[in-house]
């Protein structure tokens, strides 16, 4: 296959998912700008991985890879982990209580990087436990007590019910 009809193939990837990718890497970290940083990371690693895919259809399978390994190793650098210790004089206004997706945003950004990233995985993109520990590369107990100790932590957080799915003629909304 040649060269341009690889980048055609690539193009149209990136055109599909670029957007999904996005927020799944928004829902990771919390932040659309360090999410657009993590996409572009991704999609720049499938790149110079190209060439050497035999099934481009498990493209999608190594991009959300990509993208989760990228979240957690960038949170193990340092500069991550530094929290400023006193108050800034400028604070911006807390989002309005009522706003339950901010509410469960500002939640699930407390939560352990490694759990979070099962949580979104898991209940965002809908993998099952099997792939979500084969995009972590770990083991489905690991993602299992990694998901029930992250929906723990929201519950102790948000309280019991917020976490209780909603439903409506006995479908889940």
């Amino acid at each position: 296959m040649s060269a341009v009809a690889n980048d055609a193939d690539f193009a149209e990837l990136f055109a599909a998912r670029a957007a999904a990718l996005r927020r799944t890497a928004y829902l990771l970290c919390g932040d659309w700008h360090r999410a657009e940083d993590l996409t572009q990371t991704a999609f720049a690693k499938l790149y110079a991985a190209w060439p050497r895919l035999r099934d481009h259809g498990a493209a999608e399978a190594y991009l959300r890879q990509t993208l989760t390994r990228t979240y957690i190793d960038d949170n193990k650098r340092a500069w991550r982990r530094e929290r400023a210790t006193e108050p800034l004089p400028d604070t911006v206004v807390p989002p309005v209580d009522n706003d339950d997706r901010m509410i469960l945003l500002g939640a699930l950004a407390l939560v352990a990087p490694r759990q979070r990233a099962c949580l979104v995985l898991r209940f965002f993109d809908d993998l099952s436990v099997e792939a979500t520990a084969d995009v972590l590369s770990c083991s489905v107990g690991t993602v299992k007590s990694n998901t029930a100790r992250g929906l723990d932590t929201l519950r102790r957080i948000l309280g019991e019910s917020v976490l209780e799915p909603a439903t409506t003629g006995g479908q889940r909304t």
